[in-house]
Formats: structure tokens, C-alpha cells, sequence
């Protein structure tokens, strides 16, 4: 059975909304950055960086796939008239944690910089680390808006995400 005209309408609103944008590029930036470090050898702190990338993946695209089908609702406590709340939390957590990945890529590709040169032969992380700060820092960076974007909406008084 096809799907009804009103929740093809409601699919199509929240997808070209801001909220909806923004939840796909940071489902389609985590994916990069986790898929560009676990393609990858890493070691040490980049576990880190791996987990909250991982992780918040995992989650916003819980939460994209609730909102899209409107069943915020079902989510004990978080759920309901509490869901805008519960993704602006999740949005700041995001942020701050995203951010101490963007710190701890950052370093790494400092500490592999002098293997950046064309005469080097052995196996070198650097481009590696390079691109996976620039994913880390562009997720971070849409998270805190979205982050921004939510407390705005709370503030107001408004109730939904949409």
C-alpha cells in the first residue's frame, strides 16, 4: 500500500526544512569522518575521536528517523513535549564532544606533518588526519548550529522540533 498523501507531505516538509538539513549533514559528515578514520590504521586517541564519531552517528540518525516519522512520542521521558529539549541537549553534547575530536585530529596531524613531503616513502597518516579534521570540525561546526538553532526555538516557547 502506498503511503498516504498526507505523510508524503509531512516527509517532505521535514526534509526541507532546517532542522531536516541539518540532521542529514550530520549524518552524511559523521559517516565521513568515521568511515575516513576506520579505513584507515589509527592508534592511540583517535579510538576517541572514532567512538564520538560513531556514536553521535548512531544516534542522530535515531533521532532523524523518529522526527521523520513523527514518533517522538513513543520515547519515554525524552519524548513528547520534551523532545526539543532533548535535541538541543543531544545537539550540545555533540558539539562539545565533536570539538575535543577536532583538538585531538588536530594534533595528530601536527605530529605526522613531517611526513609531507614528497621525498618521504614510508606509509603516512597525514592526509588522513588532515581530512578527517576537516570532517570533524565541519560536523562540529553543524552540530553547535543546530545546537544554536534548537535553544532559539526553546527560548521562544515553541514545543517541536518542525
Amino acid at each position: 500500500m502506498p503511503p498516504q498523501p498526507q505523510v508524503r507531505r509531512s516527509f517532505q516538509e521535514f526534509l526541507k526544512s532546517f532542522v531536516g538539513i541539518v540532521r542529514v549533514l550530520q549524518i552524511l559528515l559523521g559517516a565521513g569522518l568515521w568511515v575516513t578514520i576506520a579505513a584507515n590504521k589509527y592508534e592511540g586517541s583517535i579510538h576517541f575521536v572514532l567512538f564520538v564519531a560513531v556514536f553521535f552517528w548512531l544516534l542522530t540518525l535515531a533521532i532523524f528517523i523518529l522526527t521523520l516519522l513523527d514518533k517522538q512520542d513513543l520515547v519515554p521521558i525524552v519524548g513528547g513535549e520534551r523532545w526539543l529539549l532533548s535535541n538541543v541537549i543531544h545537539d550540545i553534547a555533540a558539539s562539545a564532544l565533536y570539538l575535543s575530536a577536532v583538538g585531538i585530529m588536530i594534533y595528530k596531524t601536527e605530529k605526522n606533518s613531517y611526513c609531507n613531503l614528497e621525498l618521504y616513502k614510508h606509509h603516512c597518516l597525514y592526509k588522513v588526519y588532515l581530512t578527517a579534521s576537516f570532517f570533524a570540525c565541519l560536523t562540529a561546526s553543524v552540530y553547535l548550529l543546530s545546537a544554536i538553532y534548537g535553544c532559539c526555538r526553546k527560548c521562544r516557547g515553541e514545543q517541536t522540533v518542525v
